[in-house]
């Protein structure tokens, strides 16, 4: 029989730290919270200090017997929930269930799944951190607070399932923020002009830059033909040539935040995706019969980049052997601490820089293993020397016009040989090499284009730019921003188009009501201000009942302001031009909690529904009679098919386009790849397809 009993969330991580702890440690998982504020009620008392009433969360008493049982035949217990506020609040109200003292040496965190870590941590039992459960208990009760009052609200006066919250409708803020940027947006028209020219057989390219007198920004056509009426002939002089050497340093290993940037821009995935595969690599892994299953990353909900000297030393090890001693850094950077960071953990990192990708490759599944290699280059890279690029900036004068080329060659790759950061736009660092050239020398130019421009709108929100932001502005933690932007379009409230947050009419009808009636919840300052104010009440600096009630005595009058005064919303159905084919009446659009959708309007007595769908001139290849038109599968991913569906079959994850291939004449698709969109042809006996355009 086992003396002491250990309870974790998970029972994956439970097998693998029965192991590492042999027979005298039974451990067992609690699967979550045991307890929480009830569904049907607020569950605060507001004349009370705010005391929660925490109730057992439905389906967990058999879990919460099992592990009362378990708790009278040992000796001790160790509570080891995660590390972090949430975890510690999971400890605590299991130390409440079970009779645990929580002042105690209870309480046993780890930072990795391993077996040294979980060995180590074990030697270092504490009591229960109150700072930290008071934290995660005032969050929670101030997201009740907001949730269930205002919520009702919308239900009564706009839709009901509607909701809000103090991350949410911050994040919906700025998703409509940009929004209304780009609508009111005025393009500006700019000309560029480009050249290319020719120094001993080598060309390059060279872009217009202004007089002799500096930089000139070219605005209209008859500017720009101004300029080229003043280029004699085709020779240019070398005015000037600047070369230096620019050193290019790693990023730092990630952090929440980071990590789900990264894997957005490179993996395509989203942030509940990524979190849910860190999760599993966190976790443990089924390595082997004799080695089971083994943590593979650091704990994933993180804001901080610092690393440990162990993994700092091991992963040396690995640069060293395999790239040599030249690729270590000497001294790693670390990024300034940011105000609002906790730097609680460490960075997300692999737990053995020896556990390179390529072994893992018939263990983990393709996603597993592609955010791992991402989690493992990137750490490997930020330890590794910093790149040395070579830059070449060279002035061509002709007359009074002048024109800049740039050019930079990698001289010692550092870092870049493994790793290079991704970028919101997909920008790559390109090498573009110029021929040798000297003050004096002469060069010909052999075309000169002029290009008109116009100035683009602020982009949409992708996920990985809204995380990046809301991090920016101190909004949220990392343990939230997958879930927030999960609940923004569970909601309604927002839909992606082309991998872009756009809001809804709902989302809009929403987030007006929410700002002319509690204009703090959607405050970017006041949000920000409150996580300071959670994060103080884990420090101990401030008590976490003071924090409720300067937030709830002038947002309670609010309320009651608002039930009163807020009119009714009524969101009126819109003809949608053609009759039911079940009943004859009009079919009108309405607007559900997934956007719009076409519903007969003589519901009750008829309930016809159908998807609005997108013709996209193209005849069905299949059946010839139909049309192709744009859908969206319950994942969102948009498919094409042809519109007499069920009677005709035809569907498509590739766009179909009017003309027919040139070789065969079967039907010819849009397919999107990395680097663009390519026209290939249908038909798997012919090989015809198109360059692809950007």
């Amino acid at each position: 029989m086992a003396d002491y009993l250990v309870i974790v969330e998970s029972p994956a991580k439970a097998k693998t730290i029965e192991r590492y702890l042999g027979k005298k440690y039974k451990v067992k998982a609690s699967i979550g919270h045991v307890r929480d504020l009830p569904r049907s009620q607020m569950g605060i008392d507001t004349e009370n200090e705010y005391q929660p009433k925490y109730i057992t969360i439905r389906g967990k008493g058999p879990v919460l017997q099992e592990l009362k049982t378990a708790a009278k035949k040992v000796k001790k217990i160790y509570l080891a929930a995660d590390p972090d506020r949430e975890g510690e609040a999971i400890a605590w109200h299991l130390a409440n269930a079970l009779n645990v003292d929580i002042d105690s040496d209870c309480r046993v965190v780890f930072n990795e799944i391993t077996k040294d870590a979980i060995l180590e941590s074990f030697k270092h039992p504490r009591p229960i951190n109150m700072d930290l459960v008071d934290a995660q208990q005032a969050r929670r009760i101030l997201d009740r607070l907001v949730g269930y009052n205002i919520s009702p609200i919308l239900w009564k006066k706009v839709k009901k399932g509607l909701s809000a919250g103090r991350v949410q409708s911050v994040s919906l803020r700025l998703i409509i923020d940009r929004e209304n940027e780009i609508k009111k947006f005025i393009p500006e028209e700019y000309w560029t002009v480009e050249a290319s020219f020719e120094k001993g057989k080598k060309q390059f390219d060279a872009l217009y830059y202004g007089d002799g007198e500096g930089k000139i920004k070219l605005t209209n056509e008859a500017q720009v033909q101004a300029t080229l009426k003043n280029i004699k002939g085709d020779s240019f002089e070398v005015k000037n040539v600047v070369k230096k050497e620019r050193r290019r340093n790693a990023a730092p290993a990630f952090t929440t935040s980071s990590l789900q940037q990264e894997a957005a821009r490179k993996l395509n995935y989203r942030a509940k995706k990524t979190m849910m595969l860190a999760q599993q690599l966190y976790e443990g892994i089924e390595m082997s019969k004799k080695e089971g299953a083994t943590g593979l990353i650091t704990y994933m909900r993180t804001d901080s980049t610092r690393i440990s000297d162990t993994a700092r030393a091991e992963a040396v090890a690995y640069i060293d052997g395999k790239y040599g001693e030249a690729f270590i850094a000497q001294e790693v950077k670390q990024p300034k601490k940011k105000a609002n960071a906790q730097d609680a953990h460490e960075a997300i990192r692999p737990t053995s820089a020896m556990r390179t990708p390529e072994e893992l490759k018939a263990i983990l599944s393709r996603d597993q293993l592609r955010l791992y290699r991402l989690i493992w280059e990137r750490f490997i890279a930020s330890q590794m020397a910093s790149a040395v690029l070579d830059t070449v900036t060279v002035d061509l004068q002709n007359a009074d016009v002048l024109f800049r080329a740039n050019g930079s060659q990698v001289k010692f790759p550092g870092f870049m040989k493994l790793y290079i950061e991704g970028t919101d736009d997909q920008a790559e660092e390109t090498t573009k090499l110029l021929p040798e050239m000297a003050v004096g020398d002469q060069v010909k130019s052999l075309e000169i284009e002029p290009k008109q421009h116009f100035t683009q709108p602020p982009p949409r929100y992708s996920e990985a730019r809204l995380v990046k932001a809301l991090e920016e502005l101190g909004i949220g933690r990392p343990s939230t921003y997958a879930p927030t932007l999960d609940t923004i379009q569970k909601r309604g409230y927002v839909q992606l188009d082309a991998k872009r947050f756009v809001p809804t009419e709902l989302g809009e009808i929403v987030h007006q009501a929410t700002f002319e009636f509690f204009p703090e919840i959607i405050n970017i300052e006041f949000t920000a201000q409150m996580e300071q104010n959670l994060d103080g009440i884990e420090e101990g600096i401030t008590k976490w009942v003071k924090v409720i009630d300067d937030f709830y005595k002038d947002f309670e009058p609010r309320v009651k302001y608002a039930d009163e005064a807020m009119e009714k919303i009524e969101i009126k159905d819109e003809p949608a031009g053609e009759d039911c084919e079940k009943c004859g009446a009009a079919m009108v659009y309405k607007l559900g909690r997934y956007g719009k959708f076409m519903a007969c309007s003589d519901f009750p007595d008829c309930r016809n529904t159908k998807a609005i769908v997108k013709l996209i001139d193209v005849k069905c290849p299949t059946c010839k009679e139909g049309e192709v038109v744009e859908r969206k599968s319950k994942t969102k991913r948009v498919f094409y098919g042809c519109n007499r569906y069920p009677e005709c079959e035809f569907v498509s994850w590739d766009k179909p386009i009017s003309r027919p291939c040139p070789k065969c004449s079967a039907s010819l698709v849009e397919k999107k790849l990395k680097k663009g969109v390519q026209i290939q042809c249908t038909n798997s006996d012919c090989d015809y397809e198109e360059t692809p355009s950007q």
